[in-house]
Parts: structure tokens; C-alpha cells; sequence
């Protein structure tokens, strides 16, 4: 897939999973178990040991399945290693330029982190494809529909509190997707290696979605 039809699958799916695990076995199954259940959006997170080569791997057994991402990049030099390892998105909870840049010049999905209107607005002005709002918990939708009056054009995504819960409301406000961390990523269902539990989890979410939009 292109950077622009990766982009369109996440917006259409409407959730990313965030996974912070160093097993790469372990990690392919909990995508594995996503992608069946309709989420097919992962991000790994770079602060978690062994990150580079459990992308590398799940890039390697899902192409075509996943759209692989790596989460908490906080320098350009990361972001490159994620990328060369398989990375199909690169997603920070600050804002850093040179991320974006190096991010681009791979043509690869960069979602940097923002708090702020001014914040999100100069990620956005400084070539994000999504802009990040961290943590979402504390703002909540109504931030999402307050930003969203002024700077119609930004596409923003939540993570931070985000679950089965309110991922509607969020979605409603405006987000064009949400990440989800441990409320979908369930870490007793991973511990239990109970992939089908983990399926049909991700099925009720992506229901979720699909009723937020209809609504």
C-alpha cells in the first residue's frame, strides 16, 4: 500500500492499537488477533526492550495485513531505525521537527504529539499527517470539537484514557481515529495467550466505531 492508502485504512478502521511488548512471537500474535478482529493499525512502542526487532519481525510476517507503526520517538535517529526496521508510521508524544522531517523524507505517516491549539497547529503546519493529542484524558472530546471550530483542516487522533467507553464520543468530536493502549491490548488476555479473546475484543471496538459514525 501507498502512505496515502496506509493513512485511509487507519481513518476507515478508526482505532490503532497500542502494544508495548519485547516478544516478537508474541507481538505477531497479538496483531494477528487484531487484524482478524477488523483493527489493523498496530504501534509498538519504542521504550519497550527489544522494539526494533519486534517491528522488523511482524513487518515481516504481516506485510500486507498490518500497517505497523513505532510509538514514543522522540528523536530523529529512532524514527530512522524504526523505519529501516519496517515501520509504516512513526508516532511521538511531543512535537519535534526533525521527526517530522526525516519522517517525510522517508514518505512515511507521521503523527507527532500536541497539548495545545498552538502546539497543534505548528505540528500540523510543520507537515504531520495526523497530529497526536496527548493525554487525551485530560481534555477530553469537547476539546477535540473546540480545536476542531478554528482548525477544521488538522486531523487529530486521542491516546491517553482512551477505551471502549468513550472512543465514541472522541470519534463524534471529530478525531479521525483514536489509540488505544491496555483497555483493548488487554494485558491478562496477552499473559493468558488468549488470541481469540483478543479477536473478539477488537471486534467490539471496531463496532463501537462503526456506530459512532453512523450516529
Amino acid at each position: 500500500m501507498t502512505k496515502e492508502e496506509q493513512l485511509r485504512k487507519l481513518v476507515d478502521t478508526g482505532i490503532v492499537a497500542v502494544i508495548r511488548t519485547q516478544d516478537g512471537d508474541e507481538l505477531v500474535s497479538i496483531c494477528e488477533a487484531l487484524v482478524a478482529g477488523g483493527v489493523v493499525g498496530v504501534e509498538i512502542t519504542m521504550t519497550s526492550p527489544g522494539a526494533t526487532e519486534a517491528i522488523s519481525k511482524a513487518a515481516q510476517v504481516l506485510q500486507g495485513k498490518a500497517i505497523i507503526g513505532a510509538g514514543s520517538v522522540l528523536d530523529p535517529e529512532t524514527a530512522r531505525v524504526a523505519m529501516l526496521a519496517g515501520a509504516d508510521f512513526i508516532v511521538s508524544p511531543i512535537l519535534n521537527k526533525d521527526v517530522i522531517a526525516i519522517a517525510k523524507r522517508y514518505g512515511k505517516i507521521v503523527i507527532p504529539g500536541a497539548f495545545t491549539p498552538t502546539e497543534i497547529l505548528s505540528a500540523w503546519e510543520a507537515g504531520a499527517d495526523v497530529v497526536k493529542v496527548f493525554p487525551a484524558t485530560k481534555l477530553g472530546p469537547s476539546f477535540f470539537k473546540d480545536v476542531r471550530g478554528p482548525l477544521p483542516q488538522v486531523r487529530l487522533t486521542p491516546t491517553g484514557g482512551v477505551d471502549i467507553n468513550n472512543l465514541g464520543d472522541f470519534l463524534k468530536a471529530g478525531a479521525v481515529f483514536v489509540g488505544v493502549g491496555s483497555a483493548l491490548v488487554s494485558k491478562k488476555i496477552v499473559a493468558e495467550r488468549n488470541w481469540a479473546a483478543l479477536t473478539r475484543l477488537a471486534m467490539d471496538y471496531i463496532k463501537v466505531v462503526q456506530e459512532a459514525r453512523v450516529g
